[in-house]
């Protein structure tokens, strides 16, 4: 890939340019293939939706967006994020004018940003039950961070945005106890499901995406690592450990104290997209993440 100098041309402040990064050298994974190892990763990255307690992936075209940069700068990555896309089998809007539903903004500002969302359209930051969980979501700790809003999705494709604030049509369930015979919920809703204990139906999906960038924080890195960065983040729900994966992975690229780090999607990522594209999305948890260890295991052999 040709390596572009990251510029930057943003409201927020005046623009910089970060100064050159190391050269680019190949990572190759040594002494990682093991399926612990890849189990292990797949268990450290992976965020369980709340409804349905299992992994949320694109089932709509990705349609990105980027703001806050020079616009050929802005145009490579939100035409990156659909290239990866196609190269692990997401599925990408085809027309121009699609509806937008990843956003990347680069901003000096992002917990400004963040706090804006939270005042104005709240439920974009992701599903919260109370307040303090909402402040915790609306709370910027990274150079890089993203916050997704997943749906639900049963049998018949009826779909739902996921949120603790959930107001449904109402039900009348019977009651053998009660007057009448039926109890009324006013916020319940129904959704077609199977009877199986290895997978009810239901799947999650992610509903739209918000990515917020620090030019402050990583004007020491170049525009293609940080396009594959936000790759990652923008077509899975991708927990950012605390510490350094012993596996080589894009992941570790804004961790403090990782050593030589991947500047670039490795194997092990390209597989895990491509394992949580493959995966059966109506499984259990346990089940999507062995689908997803099993596709990085026939990636990193080749395959």
């Amino acid at each position: 890939m040709k390596r572009l100098a990251l510029v930057l041309l943003l409201a927020a402040g005046p623009a910089a340019a970060g100064p050159a990064a190391p050269p680019t050298e190949n990572v190759t994974v040594t002494g990682a293939r093991s399926r612990q190892v890849l189990e292990k990763f797949v268990e450290s990255v992976t965020t369980a939706s709340r409804i349905t307690g299992k992994l949320a992936r694109w089932q709509d075209g990705v349609c990105p967006v980027t703001a806050g940069l020079a616009p050929r700068f802005a145009a490579f990555i939100s035409q990156h994020i659909k290239d990866v896309a196609a190269k692990v089998g997401a599925p990408a809007a085809a027309r121009t004018d699609c509806k937008v539903n990843i956003e990347i903004v680069f901003t000096t500002t992002p917990q400004a940003l963040i706090s804006n969302v939270r005042a104005r359209h709240r439920a974009l930051l992701g599903y919260y039950d109370n307040e303090d969980q909402l402040d915790r979501l609306a709370t910027v700790s990274r150079p890089i961070q993203a916050w997704y809003t997943t749906a639900t999705r049963d049998l018949r494709g009826k779909q739902e945005v996921d949120t603790g604030q959930r107001a449904g049509i109402g039900l009348a369930v019977p009651c053998a106890f009660c007057p009448g015979g039926t109890v009324y919920l006013p916020n319940a809703t129904a959704a077609s499901v199977t009877g199986s204990r290895l997978g009810d139906g239901l799947t999650s999906s992610l509903y739209h995406v918000i990515i917020a960038a620090d030019p402050d924080r990583i004007k020491d890195y170049e525009i293609g690592p940080l396009a594959d960065y936000i790759a990652m983040l923008a077509l899975a729900q991708v927990n950012i450990p605390a510490g350094c994966q012993p596996l080589s992975s894009i992941i570790n690229l804004l961790l403090p104290g990782c050593g030589e780090k991947s500047v670039a999607l490795t194997d092990a990522d390209l597989g895990y997209l491509r394992g949580l594209y493959r995966m059966s999305g109506g499984r259990t948890l346990r089940i999507q993440q062995d689908q997803i260890a099993y596709q990085m295991e026939q990636t990193l052999a080749g395959r």
